[in-house]
């Protein structure tokens, strides 16, 4: 892997995280991640969906008139979304009902018509893969940590374990302000790091 496709891959997992740096996609990321499972679930059916659509568009974006173009994309997402929809409702329920409005939601995400629009649709099907992969990892990553700090403070569970008890738990992380409370300590801690290394390379 030469270091352009490189960049493509790494560019989503840190530089241009979608909800670290670039903010969006925040509706759904908060709602869901009360549990690990669910930062798992919603993360891989997040990144499906946008593998699979960043990859179609990629394939056929020449082929797509400009005049018709935002609609085609939505119908594509649609389609994998809907894909991911039945298979979780078929083989796990549970997660199907966690997730749920937010799962269908998921054609309407910024993310995902974001990479589609700016990116998938002026680039090769390789590069198109290998962003949706590094947005995926990026976004998946930011979700698992947000759901596994709250769920523990939150729950005193690990993964569904109770490893505290539930007389030590803190409601308010199970909470709507928990979620925003642990996602802003993540990116500022990021932003820090990330600051620390630049200020390190530079010298």
């Amino acid at each position: 892997m030469n270091n352009k496709k490189l960049g493509i891959f790494l560019n989503g997992i840190n530089k241009e995280n979608p909800l670290l740096v670039l903010s969006i996609g925040l509706c759904s990321s908060l709602a869901v991640t009360t549990s690990i499972f669910n930062g798992i679930g919603m993360g891989f059916a997040m990144t499906f969906v946008l593998l699979m659509s960043e990859l179609i568009i990629s394939l056929f974006h020449k082929l797509i008139p400009d005049s018709i173009r935002l609609p085609i994309f939505i119908i594509v997402i649609a389609a994998f979304t809907t894909i991911v929809q039945l298979v979780l409702a078929a083989y796990l329920p549970a997660l199907s009902d966690a997730l749920g409005v937010f799962l269908p939601l998921i054609v309407v995400n910024c993310i995902i018509m974001g990479r589609v629009e700016s990116f998938a649709s002026k680039s090769s099907p390789g590069e198109a893969v290998l962003d949706s992969l590094g947005m995926g990892i990026g976004y998946t990553w930011v979700l698992c940590a947000i759901s596994l700090i709250r769920e523990f403070f939150g729950a005193g569970t690990f993964f569904g374990i109770q490893v505290l008890p539930e007389a030590y738990a803190i409601g308010l992380f199970s909470k709507a302000p928990g979620g925003f409370i642990v996602f802003g300590l993540i990116t500022a801690i990021t932003f820090a790091l990330n600051k620390s290394a630049a200020g390190g390379s530079s010298k």
